[in-house]
């Protein structure tokens, strides 16, 4: 479409030789026990961009084993807040020394531009620094009147051994939703990244040792689902699993969890409305709804994939979404001017298109976009900014997961009318709503079904605001402090003070 903002392949250059991943066990780099190993091509450039150790059940034996003897050594679970606080410190300033190297490797695996993959990875930094707050803050409870010769004290303790699974799309970023917080909490780790990006995760692993980690309290595994992340949910020696990714995988761990009920926290897909009701800014709405739907391609668990629009204005706001839609940059993800880069994989990207073209059949109408997107000099596989109206809310464009740059505009007239579409879907990840009334606002907020409500804004995130989803959207909680009380154990001591219990069993 000669109408779109595209951007052509730039002259930056390009790596000659590919990464080399290891995996990381008991402090050591070691290679995959059978030799085995994998590579990955940027879906963007084509080049080869990293190979990595081919885990196999032996390798995650043993890392599970590492990461078990260091919890139940106490080097790291029984040394004092302020100790883990140090280290996490020292992580996040070596996070901001390496912003540049790790970016530019997360921008070549997954095909996200080069200005994102730079704000993701230094500020993850803050993450590292506000878990090591809560390492130097966490505390129980005290009971002093349950008699005077009796204290009660709540303690709250590391759960063990921590799973740690992570996804394609935010590599660096989302194990620094979770690692820290577990580290802060005193819990040992086995890391598992995706097979798309597994990189990133091992340059974690180096700046971990830097930091002065003991060894055996982190450990990284690289490698597929299975046998890998199928071991990591299933091993009698891991207390918890934390796994962010698709509904349909989240289903699968928490089955293999069960047989030994260990702790699993999920972070799922979503199906985000933003509601736009007729007093709203159309113009900050309009801006929002275009940030929302391409940020990372659309591929993106809080991706504001669907709009519900009032009637009155739902012609306005679709005409400044599509106008703004076509100045959006597409191209190549090294371009700091880029703002929209490369879809993951071929596979993903016939996924994508196959929703535009049966919402189509089904009798709605592409305003924009809807097919592939050619980018001059690059391989990768890209797709057009795309805008579908006339949706309903029976097709599967309005309540599936796309994962692409790709958004659905419903309709409504009544405050129920917009709850129930917005409710109409299995997922209950996040939410928006726009109105200058602030009844509107909180009705809205109080009624939908969400884990996050955003309120005349869009994806406004922050390490003290905790995250998380209801319904099929997952379970538990990620950062902020009640992120980190998904990786402790509550322990209520009761104590008697003196000899002042009465026998139960009388002499004579």
């Amino acid at each position: 479409m000669n109408d779109l903002t595209l951007i052509a392949a730039s002259d930056a250059r390009l790596p000659t030789d590919p990464f080399i991943g290891r995996h990381l066990i008991d402090g050591a780099w070691c290679d995959s026990i059978d030799g085995g190993s994998f590579d990955r091509h940027s879906p963007s450039h084509g080049i080869l961009v990293s190979r990595s150790a081919q885990g196999t059940k032996a390798d995650t034996d043993a890392a599970i084993a590492s990461a078990r003897a260091a919890f139940d050594s106490g080097v790291w679970s029984r040394i004092s807040g302020k100790a883990r606080a140090t280290a996490l410190l020292k992580v996040a300033d070596l996070i901001e020394a390496n912003v540049e190297r790790i970016a530019i490797l997360e921008t070549l695996e997954s095909g996200k531009p080069i200005s994102q993959s730079r704000a993701e990875v230094s500020g993850a930094a803050d993450l590292w620094r506000y878990a090591a707050s809560l390492a130097r803050t966490m505390h129980g409870d005290s009971h002093n009147t349950l008699g005077a010769d009796i204290l009660g004290v709540v303690i709250k303790e590391p759960i063990g051994v921590v799973s740690i699974i992570t996804p394609w799309n935010f590599p660096f970023w989302i194990l620094s939703q979770k690692l820290p917080f577990a580290l802060a909490a005193g819990c040992t780790c086995v890391v598992k990244p995706s097979e798309l990006t597994p990189s990133t995760t091992v340059m974690m692993g180096e700046l971990l040792i830097e930091a002065g980690l003991p060894a055996g309290v982190v450990n990284i595994v690289l490698g597929h689902g299975q046998p890998v992340g199928a071991r990591m949910a299933t091993h009698d020696a891991v207390d918890m699993v934390t796994f962010t990714g698709s509904t349909a995988v989240g289903k699968h761990i928490t089955a293999a969890a069960s047989d030994t009920l260990k702790k699993v926290a999920l972070e799922l897909g979503g199906k985000n409305p933003q509601v736009i009701f007729p007093d709203a800014d159309i113009d900050q709405a309009a801006d929002a709804v275009t940030f929302g739907v391409y940020f990372n391609a659309g591929e993106c668990c809080n991706s504001s994939s669907r709009i519900i629009v009032h009637r009155d204005v739902a012609d306005a706001l679709v005409e400044k979404v599509v106008a703004l839609s076509r100045k959006v940059t597409f191209g190549d993800p090294l371009n700091p001017a880029t703002q929209v880069g490369a879809i993951i994989s071929a596979d993903h990207q016939d996924k994508i298109d196959t929703y535009v073209k049966d919402a189509v059949a089904a009798g709605a109408e592409v305003c924009l976009g809807g097919a592939e997107l050619n980018v001059p000099g690059l391989e990768g596989k890209f797709y057009q900014p795309t805008v579908v109206r006339n949706v309903t809310p029976d097709m599967p464009i309005a309540y599936e997961e796309v994962f692409g740059p790709v958004l659905s505009v419903l309709t409504f007239e009544t405050m129920d009318e917009a709850i129930a579409m917005a409710n109409n879907a299995s997922y209950g990840l996040s939410a928006g709503v726009w109105s200058q009334n602030i009844d509107t606002c909180l009705e809205f907020s109080r009624r939908v079904q969400a884990g996050t409500v955003w309120t005349n804004t869009w994806m406004d995130g922050f390490p003290e605001m905790t995250f998380g989803g209801v319904k099929q959207s997952g379970q538990g909680r990620e950062i902020g402090s009640y992120g980190l009380d998904e990786f402790l154990e509550v322990k209520s001591l009761v104590m008697r003070i003196g000899q002042t219990r009465a026998p139960w069993v009388r002499n004579g």
